[in-house]
C-alpha cells in the first residue's frame, strides 16, 4: 500500500466540520436546542486551528520524526 503525507490541518478542519454536523444533527433529532448561528464560530475556530496546525507542521524539519535523523543520512552498520 502506498503511503501518503500526513496533513494535520486537514484533520483538524475535518473534525471541526464533523462537530458542526453532530451539533445540528442533535438539534434536528431533538436531543438539544442549537441556535442557527452556532456553526459560524465553530467553523472559524476550526479553520484557525487548522491553519496553526498546518503552519507548525510545515516549519518542522522533515527528518525530525524518523529515528535515523534527516532523510538521506545513513547510520554505519556494525
Amino acid at each position: 500500500m502506498l503511503r501518503h503525507e500526513f496533513h494535520p490541518g486537514k484533520l483538524v478542519a475535518g473534525l471541526f466540520l464533523l462537530l458542526v454536523a453532530v451539533v445540528y444533527a442533535g438539534d434536528a433529532g431533538g436531543a438539544w436546542e442549537a441556535p442557527w448561528f452556532v456553526a459560524l464560530p465553530l467553523v472559524m475556530a476550526g479553520l484557525f486551528l487548522a491553519g496553526v496546525a498546518a503552519a507548525i507542521h510545515g516549519i518542522r524539519p522533515r527528518g525530525a520524526g524518523h529515528p535515523g535523523g534527516a532523510k538521506g543520512v545513513k547510520e554505519p552498520r556494525d
